[in-house]
């Protein structure tokens, strides 16, 4: 699952480098708005006439994308670095399919850490019911619960939340790397 979401995220980094030098930063209203350049990202990249391509700048994702990752200043992450920093290496791994294989699998592994920080708190899958343990008649019914029981252990956790630090995550903001020009980029 992890690579295959290392592909998915290639192949965007490859699609979009670049596109940080054609945002625009509109700051005449209350709220900043971004705008982005799609001709002059088309033109620069000699993808003009690239249908796909096009119908993907004019779609609702895109849209998102763009006001979603367009601000200078915020938490950056995996995708940024590609788009930043591993213009070249993709490029160079275009024809070398093991290089390839390689790059996609450390992606999966820091995708992985990304979302499993803690190694050590693994959670067990429950185990599927043997075959005929519908049929067992020693299972005893489930218990009654003690509702006094329920109210104390609410009780006790609500206590101790209130005690406890807020749990924040530590998201540093940063400048997003802009990357290489998209002029440097030009596809088939």
């Amino acid at each position: 699952d992890k690579e295959v979401r290392a592909i998915f995220l290639r192949l965007f980094a490859q699609l979009f480098q670049g596109y940080r030098s054609c945002l625009q930063l509109i700051r005449i209203h209350a709220e900043p708005v971004i705008h982005f350049h799609k001709a002059a990202f088309l033109g620069q990249r000699g993808l003009i006439e690239n249908d796909f391509l096009t119908k993907v700048l004019n779609g609702m994702a895109f849209a998102g994308f763009v006001s979603e990752r367009g601000p200078p200043f915020r938490t950056c992450d995996l995708f940024d670095e590609l788009v930043a920093f591993e213009v070249e290496r993709i490029k160079a791994e275009e024809g070398n399919p093991p290089k390839m294989i390689k790059h996609v699998r450390e992606l999966a592994e820091q995708l992985f850490k990304n979302e499993n920080p803690n190694p050590h708190i693994a959670f067990q899958k429950v185990p599927r019911p043997t075959e005929g343990s519908h049929l067992r008649v020693h299972i005893l019914p489930f218990p009654r619960i003690n509702e006094c029981r329920v109210q104390e252990l609410l009780q006790e956790g609500l206590a101790r939340s209130q005690g406890a630090p807020p749990a924040t995550r530590g998201d540093k903001k940063c400048v997003v790397p802009a990357g290489p020009p998209v002029g440097m980029f030009t596809c088939s």
